[in-house]
């Protein structure tokens, strides 16, 4: 318990004294409890969020930095992305299985950045470019986004029964979407599967 105070204790400074572009700490949120903050975040000069405002809520557990921390978006504005769904659960590997504990808050708020940064639409046929599955995973996830079994999905090239194929060769419609709750994963490998046959 100790070692985790002191490290939250260094990484809060760092975010206070150096914080990633467009990120600020929220001070009142670590006022009375470490082990939860709330990042005020805008979006970057140039992008598809520039201007917006967004919040981070970041939640340490005792066994922080070896367990990730529970990190999603909060507040009254989620950004409309492929990787976020409406009640703020990010999809985003550092916070689940490629999450090391030389990995830091500002790591994973220049990771978030950058993520939205990329992002080419928000909106897709008049649709809001949010994951596919939106609906069906807000009503039925846990409200701890940790608890998601996460299936990522290399866009460059995957393997479909133990075989490497490209996204060229893939004749799918889920190429772009780089990652999925467990139920829609099932459903995507079986489609996968079935396409590679034709």
């Amino acid at each position: 318990m100790a070692s985790m105070q002191k490290r939250l204790q260094k990484e809060l400074l760092a975010l206070q004294n150096d914080p990633p572009p467009g990120m600020t700490l929220n001070e009142k949120s670590v006022q009375n409890s470490i082990t939860q903050w709330i990042v005020d975040m805008e979006g970057a000069p140039g992008t598809l969020y520039e201007g917006e405002k967004f919040q981070l809520l970041f939640k340490f557990s005792s066994r922080y930095p070896f367990d990730s921390p529970q990190v999603m978006f909060t507040g009254d504005n989620i950004p409309v992305h492929p990787h976020v769904y409406s009640n703020g659960h990010i999809c985003l590997s550092i916070l689940t299985e490629d999450w090391s504990p030389a990995l830091s808050v500002q790591s994973v708020c220049l990771s978030i950045i950058s993520m939205l940064s990329s992002c080419k639409e928000k909106v897709f046929f008049l649709l809001q470019r949010r994951p596919p599955d939106n609906s069906f995973y807000v009503r039925t996830c846990n409200k701890n986004p940790k608890k998601t079994k996460w299936w990522y999905h290399d866009v460059h090239a995957r393997k479909v029964n133990g075989q490497i194929i490209s996204p060229e060769d893939s004749k799918t419609l889920f190429r772009s979407l780089v990652c999925f709750p467990p139920v829609f994963s099932t459903l995507l490998l079986l489609i996968t599967y079935l396409v590679s046959l034709v």
